[in-house]
């Protein structure tokens, strides 16, 4: 059902940084220069490349309700996004997975603040094989050892005769690390993983290849299908927006926001309108699931 509004993203996410003309320019729309970030006029945010469509949309949405304030949004990564917040060269930092302690504690030391964390979306984080893979389903503990390497055929899972290739992200992405928290219990990838820069890099490299294997956030999926996944000892579920907000799917997953201290001015106004009922609508447009009222 959300396929069908995706057909464009997976181009749009390979030049993310660039995607927002008014986001990353640092011009006004009428061809002036923007302040200098940290002014009341101008708003910074840096991070998760499974969020940055998602970003640039929100802002894109932002700037045109309030004109003569300028959002620049890049990706880079969870980690990316977390470490310019900490050296303050991030107002907001875009994040797939939750802030580490030891970034907690980076960030009051450089700071003298806390971070605070906004819940923003709701997202199913799918495995993603080629449309012509006849696998329907697979366990948590299948994922694990096709991932760490100890199962390599898909004969061994039910499919055919063919030897796994797995596509994975950068060690600074929050998809990498969620998925290796809870999918490999923090051990590692095999070492012929295919590190990608991006989620819509490993569906690209997916869609091409009739072995291949990876993993990425619901909102990206052209040229793929999503399997079902079953937590040990469950049903397989499948990565729905009913499934994600009941807790059904056993890989759903908050997308968040960070701030250095608490949210104020433009920052404030950026997540009241990204809270709003607006800004979820803009969730649901990309592809993810507007976060369940208790979450808000």
């Amino acid at each position: 059902m959300l396929r069908a509004r995706q057909n464009h993203w997976v181009f749009l996410a390979l030049a993310a940084t660039l995607a927002v003309a008014g986001c990353t320019s640092g011009k006004r729309a009428d061809g002036g220069e923007s302040s200098p970030r940290g002014a009341d006029s101008t708003l910074t945010i840096k991070g998760s490349d499974t969020m940055v469509i998602l970003a640039q949309k929100w802002a894109q949405a932002f700037m045109d309700a309030n004109p003569g304030k300028v959002l620049q949004v890049s990706g880079g990564g969870s980690g990316t996004g977390v470490a310019a917040l900490i050296n303050g060269t991030a107002d907001l930092a875009n994040a797939s997975r939750p802030i580490k302690d030891k970034e907690r504690k980076q960030l009051t030391k450089r700071r003298g603040v806390d971070a605070s964390e906004f819940r923003v979306a709701l997202d199913s984080l799918a495995v993603y094989v080629p449309a012509a893979n006849g696998i329907e389903a697979l366990t948590i503990p299948q994922l694990k050892k096709i991932f760490r390497g100890q199962t390599t055929n898909w004969k061994d899972v039910g499919g055919e005769d063919m030897r796994i290739v797995l596509y994975s992200r950068e060690n600074n992405s929050g998809t990498y690390a969620y998925f290796k928290e809870h999918v490999l219990d923090n051990e590692d990838f095999a070492a012929t993983a295919q590190t990608l820069p991006g989620t819509a890099a490993v569906i690209h490299a997916v869609s091409k290849d009739k072995g291949g294997i990876g993993y990425g956030g619901i909102a990206y999926a052209e040229g793929v299908r999503t399997v079902k996944v079953a937590a040990e000892g469950s049903d397989p579920v499948e990565p729905t927006m009913e499934n994600a907000t009941s807790g059904k799917y056993p890989l759903s997953r908050f997308l968040n926001i960070y701030s250095a201290g608490e949210a104020s001015g433009l920052a404030k106004e950026y997540l009241d309108f990204v809270l709003s009922d607006e800004g979820q609508k803009v969730v649901e447009g990309v592809g993810y699931y507007p976060l369940p009222k208790e979450a808000k």
